[in-house]
């Protein structure tokens, strides 16, 4: 039993399509028109987009335990957990999609700024920094290395199918929580890993997966701790993890250390460097023309200073706006259709439960 409810952020301040598809996070799948669905924490979340904003529901196991108690009584206790569920789901999505920043505002400032940022604005808008989780983002970025979106998705897919936790199956589909660092440190993972065609990555997620374990008293914990240093410091903690690089460190710090001003800079990003803002044509970059660790700092630096706190979050606009999954992309808002919500409780049957 599932209701949808509303998250109260309209298509300019929140796009599903390609907020969660602009390798960011790995794990949503589209699981309906204007549908995505992703398990955290034991709990499938599915979000919908339509033409006035984003809604949110989740998923009930079908039996539930009573004792001697009255079926009014009962009832009243179950509406009780589940406005409970809802409540947190909601302070958790609140919190995923950092909806507590105007990116409406955003994307005007940033329009004033950048006459290349203004050409684009209106065909994506609504593009979000993702608040993750950091031992996942680690471990997805990671992957990243070398490597596109669709393949980062299907290895961390068999991954979760690997090591994580089955959360529920909805339409046929089985979804899978990331899995813990106590699933990642046995002396099997790298075998098992290279075996389900990691590669060369499958030695640095295990050795990352020790480090945290054996270094720290919670690994997990140091790693949310990052998020209270500043940039700089909070990249060098980073850097010293197995298969971290700068732009790993890069994507971590923005999409789970609230680092706002962290530029991820890959080959891509430097394509755009050079195309749109000069880089490798004139002054100091003019006879550079691949990426070094020299430029790789200059292009961050000419974001953060073009752009300034949310230099991370621009960045990422151009970097979505470049893709080839969205060179055809037309502002389909228009396709969306608005969904009347309602407080009732409705049951799909083609739902499976666990």
């Amino acid at each position: 039993m599932s209701v949808w409810c509303s998250l109260k952020a309209i298509p300019e301040e929140l796009r599903l399509d390609t907020t969660l598809k602009c390798g960011q996070s790995f794990r949503w799948k589209l699981s309906g028109e204007n549908e995505w669905s992703c398990a955290f924490k034991g709990k499938l979340i599915t979000l919908r987009q339509t033409a006035t904003g984003v809604e949110y529901r989740t998923y009930f196991h079908s039996d539930f335990q009573t004792s001697s108690q009255d079926k009014i009584t009962v009832e009243k206790q179950r509406q009780r957990e589940i406005d409970q569920e809802y409540k947190e789901i909601h302070e958790f999505l609140v919190d995923y999609f950092q909806l507590h920043v105007n990116l409406r505002e955003r994307y005007d400032q940033w329009s004033l700024m950048d006459k290349h940022f203004a050409r684009i604005a209106n065909q994506f808008p609504g593009i979000r920094i993702l608040r993750q989780d950091p031992v996942e983002n680690v471990i997805c970025f990671i992957c990243s290395t070398n490597n596109n979106i669709a393949r980062i998705s299907q290895m961390i897919e068999k991954l979760c199918r690997k090591y994580g936790q089955k959360v529920y199956t909805l339409d046929g589909q089985e979804y899978f929580d990331f899995p813990t660092l106590d699933k990642l440190v046995s002396p099997k993972v790298e075998e098992e890993l290279q075996q389900l065609g990691f590669g060369y990555r499958a030695r640095y997620i295990a050795q990352t997966a020790r480090i945290l374990k054996e270094k720290y008293p919670d690994g997990e914990q140091w790693l949310h701790s990052l998020r209270k240093l500043e940039y700089k410091d909070a990249r060098a903690a980073l850097l010293q993890l197995t298969g971290v690089g700068p732009k790993v460190a890069d994507c971590v710090c923005l999409m789970s250390l609230d680092k706002n001003d962290a530029i991820p800079v890959d080959t891509h990003v430097w394509q755009i460097a050079k195309r749109e803002y000069g880089f490798g044509g004139k002054g100091e970059t003019r006879n550079m023309k691949t990426l070094t660790s020299r430029l790789y700092e200059a292009v961050g630096d000419h974001f953060r200073k073009l752009f300034g706190d949310y230099s991370g979050w621009a960045h990422s606009v151009l970097f979505t706006a470049d893709l080839k999954a969205f060179e055809d992309r037309q502002n389909n808002l228009g396709k969306l259709k608005p969904t009347t919500l309602t407080s009732e409780l409705t049951i799909n049957n083609k739902r499976r439960r666990l």
